[in-house]
């Protein structure tokens, strides 16, 4: 019989208010300069100073050069900010680009060479040897869960091709899951984060990797997700719901580490190639692939559609049928044309998306060809 290894270890602080915990929390540590990593929008919003008036008693320094899609250079130069601060803990404060920034500021910060030197799939792969700096997490945004992962998504500067660095040292020491920060986000911002909340549990409840603790969180999460995105975009200050999506974006990315599939496959080139935001580009191709692969699991199908409260038709396409539905109902219209994708596009999303790591775990397998159709099918 394989042997599978299973791990749950991020401590987790949640709930309204628990922002004001990390302040104290570091302090009880010794921990006295901490460098916060954000983005550059975030960084001007009242939010931001709201959070740094409980570090009053720290010696605070600002990274705010995340922005986009994150870049290795974004990474290197946020670990010149940790060195010339003289920090001795990173804080994450931010959504998924600027906690992936922060994870790896702290490997740059202790290590040599460049951080595409530290890529999983590297040919002459470094290790991470070095204690990292402590780092905790702050969730802005309620999507991809980046503040409970163990790995970091960066872009190639000048490619635009996502590269992943992948060790549990990159996990949080501690998470400080305040939904109260997801206030103030844009309607449009919330459905495409929530989006990629849901994709994460769809898709790594129907990879074909073994792992009952992770289907049974996805399933939970895709619960949580499916009956409070639309009042978190609705009613922004529902904080019964922005709380449910935050939980359902922890128990996604929590889940995912069983494995993604092809609508990540497919996001990671758009974003690569056109550069859309990655919770839209799961959200304009989630239909399509799954209306791909709900002919090798159906039997997956029909849990998904009693998770979400939908009755299920043995075939799928109810589940489908309500997701696109969902999609409608947060504003999230249009295929991929309406958001700046053309068919000329195709040709150089197609060979990213079949090599893409998340292809390997899709439940029906897909090659070249099929991605053709995919995208063509979803423009």
């Amino acid at each position: 019989m394989t042997i599978t290894r299973f791990a749950f270890p991020t401590a987790i602080h949640f709930g309204a208010g628990a922002r004001k915990l990390a302040g104290p929390h570091l302090l009880e540590l010794g921990l006295k300069r901490p460098l916060i990593v954000t983005d550059r929008a975030l960084a001007a919003l009242p939010v931001l100073a709201e959070f740094r008036s409980h570090l009053r008693e720290l010696e605070v320094a600002l990274f705010d050069g995340v922005f986009g899609n994150p870049t290795c250079s974004q990474v290197m130069d946020g670990a010149k900010a940790f060195n010339a601060h003289g920090a001795d803990c990173i804080i994450g404060f931010g959504g998924g680009a600027a906690l992936d920034v922060a994870k790896v500021v702290g490997v740059m910060a202790t290590h040599p060479g460049d951080i595409l030197e530290y890529v999983w799939d590297h040919p002459q792969v470094r290790p991470i040897t070095a204690e990292l700096p402590y780092f905790v997490a702050l969730p802005t945004t309620s999507g991809t869960g980046s503040e409970v992962g163990r790995s970091s998504v960066v872009s190639e500067n000048d490619s635009h091709h996502k590269r992943t660095v992948f060790n549990a040292r990159l996990l949080a020491k501690a998470v400080f899951a305040d939904p109260e920060l997801t206030f103030a986000l844009p309607a449009a911002v919330t459905a495409a984060t929530g989006m990629d909340a849901l994709t994460h549990n769809i898709e790594s409840y129907l990879s074909p990797a073994y792992h009952p603790l992770c289907d049974g969180i996805a399933l939970e999460g895709l619960r949580i997700g499916a009956r409070a995105l639309a009042h978190a975009v609705h009613e922004p200050r529902n904080l019964d719901a922005r709380s449910d999506m935050m939980m359902s974006s922890m128990m996604g990315a929590i889940a995912f580490q069983k494995d993604l599939g092809s609508v990540h496959a497919c996001a990671h080139a758009l974003g690569a190639v056109c550069d859309l935001h990655h919770g839209l580009a799961n959200a304009l191709m989630i239909d399509t692939v799954l209306d791909w692969n709900r002919v090798a699991v159906p039997e997956k199908f029909a849990e998904l559609s009693h998770a979400a409260d939908v009755e299920a038709d043995g075939d799928g396409t109810a589940f489908i049928r309500w997701l696109r539905s969902l999609k409608a109902r947060i504003g999230i219209t249009g295929g991929l044309a309406a958001h700046g994708v053309t068919a000329a596009d195709v040709p150089k999303l197609v060979p990213l998306a079949a090599k893409d790591f998340t292809a390997q775990t899709n439940p029906r397998p897909t090659v070249e060809a099929d991605y053709e159709r995919l995208f063509l099918t979803a423009m």
